[in-house]
């Protein structure tokens, strides 16, 4: 949950000496009077609340440093590696053969890499394009160059040319998102030593992959080079895939689809260092429980996935008294307000997971509150989603958790086996699992790893929101031949212990 500050409020502090820009040098906000609101970033947080804000009748501007908007989601996120994700993975089908099987012979197959980074381009400027068309549409004021605050009641915008715009307003939002981990002595080029960002834009399928880091990035990522012909291996420090969150048995599940479909594991394994040496990475690696085990992989790309912290450089938080946590968080109440009551933050920035649509949320709700609404979001509520093939989706509290905290709970489990509409698509691996009060029978979380996962797991998170029982879901009807019924079956296993179509 988000952390709940005192109801006493620090007073900010004074600018110091260095801040005070030459007004000379300023160019003052052109529209008459001040901002009711400035947004400090356009990803998917910021550029939500901005245009919810404008629709709510308040003077929005949004400050936005990069050249295109949409913040890392959009630009070098979720966006280009759905399109590599969902492209890569018709290429798979028709190389592995699986387009064969269903009667669809494709000869004299070869990938068109250029072709495929082409695509993923198009649909990032369709998508930050149509940002700026909402931001017009809406009335919102785009101002590009980096947001800095400069005061309780004023954002300055610094150029990429030297100049500055201020901006006088009476609320702050601040939307800056996150910013890939930097692995400690591992120096990334982005041409074989890559972050995700890198690993995007790669010019040639490398013949072999390191990927340190099984969460979700790591595996996404590594799931489309590897269908793209690479030889991927997944170094991992916990002892599972899939990273916080997921349930152990579809992690599990996981695994055993993914190295299925070629990728390597090494889990428990912790990366030392790693080099060029004659136009190849060596990774030195070493189990974490026994270090005398020790290995050196090999590749010609080096992926590195350890996560992502929060962006918050430049902003002049410390000069108006704003601290961070320890892990370089901006602390908010129940409101989304720091410390000064008038500047919010939302998204990667501050607690709880960094996913775009917790962020979009965080955002409607916080310029809500501002205008006198009710602010409320239920985290439990929040869905994660792996968009491999198969997808894995969850919501709500895994099983291990449950047993941890000493609650009583009841499963229900279905295959995609044993579902109608995966059958007859031939994509039956995985599974509904569905976990229920033993007592009350409340919905206390659903994880998905099958055909659709991404899309079902919202119809368990709409359930969740209303506090269904699993005996709702068991009772609504759900059209047919279709994946949702696992979902509906899932529900019923757990409600009165067994499924109808299995078993």
């Amino acid at each position: 949950m988000l952390s709940r500050l005192s109801s006493t409020l620090k007073p900010a502090a004074c600018l110091q000496r260095g801040q005070i820009v030459s007004v000379l040098q300023q160019k003052f906000y052109a529209t008459s009077g001040e901002a009711d609101l400035v947004v400090i970033g356009s990803g998917p947080g910021g550029y939500v609340a901005a245009i919810k804000a404008a629709q709510l009748g308040m003077k929005t501007v949004c400050v936005e440093k990069d050249e295109t908007c949409g913040g890392t989601c959009l630009n070098v996120g979720c966006i280009p590696s759905k399109a590599l994700l969902n492209n890569s993975h018709y290429y798979h089908m028709a190389h592995s053969g699986d387009l064969t099987s269903r009667g669809i012979v494709v000869k004299d197959l070869s990938l068109d890499l250029d072709a495929l980074m082409t695509q993923k381009k198009n649909a990032v400027k369709a998508l930050t394009g149509g940002i700026v068309h909402l931001f017009k549409s809406n009335k919102v004021d785009l101002v590009k160059g980096h947001g800095k605050i400069t005061s309780p009641n004023e954002v300055t915008a610094l150029k990429s040319d030297g100049s500055t715009e201020v901006i006088k307003t009476k609320n702050i939002l601040i939307a800056t998102g996150s910013e890939v981990t930097p692995f400690p002595g591992i120096e990334v080029d982005e041409e074989t030593i890559v972050s995700s960002t890198g690993a995007l834009s790669l010019s040639a399928v490398p013949k072999k992959m390191v990927v340190i880091g099984g969460g979700v990035i790591g595996l996404e990522l590594g799931s489309v080079w590897s269908r793209l012909g690479a030889e991927v291996n997944v170094v991992e420090f916990l002892n599972s895939i899939g990273g916080v969150g997921i349930d152990q048995e579809v992690a599990k599940t996981f695994q055993k689809i993914l190295a299925k479909q070629g990728m390597k594991f090494k889990l428990g394994t912790k990366v030392m260092s790693a080099e060029k040496s004659g136009g190849i990475i060596k990774v030195n690696v070493e189990n974490v429980k026994d270090p005398s085990k020790k290995e050196v992989l090999e590749a010609d790309v080096l992926l590195v996935c350890i996560g992502r912290r929060p962006y918050t450089k430049n902003l002049g938080l410390e000069e108006i008294g704003i601290e961070k946590d320890e892990k370089g968080r901006i602390p908010v109440n129940s409101r989304f307000q720091t410390v000064i009551p008038n500047i919010f933050a939302i998204g990667d920035c501050i607690h709880g997971p960094m996913l775009a649509h917790k962020a979009e949320d965080e955002g409607i709700i916080c310029v809500e509150g501002i205008q006198g609404g009710p602010v409320h979001i239920d985290y439990n509520c929040v869905p994660s989603v792996i968009y491999t093939h198969p997808e894995v989706g969850w919501v709500g509290r895994a099983e291990e958790d449950l047993k941890n905290d000493n609650i009583e709970y009841k499963v229900g489990k279905f295959p995609f086996a044993a579902n109608s509409r995966a059958k007859t698509n031939n994509e039956t691996d995985g599974f509904v699992k569905v976990l229920a009060d033993k007592l009350t029978d409340k919905i206390l979380g659903v994880h998905i790893i099958g055909p659709g996962a991404g899309e079902i797991i919202n119809e368990a998170v709409l359930a969740m929101e209303y506090g269904a029982a699993a005996e709702d879901v068991a009772r609504t009807c759900h059209a047919h031949p279709t994946c949702s019924e696992a979902l509906r079956e899932a529900h019923t296993a757990a409600y009165i212990g067994k499924a109808i179509n299995f078993g």
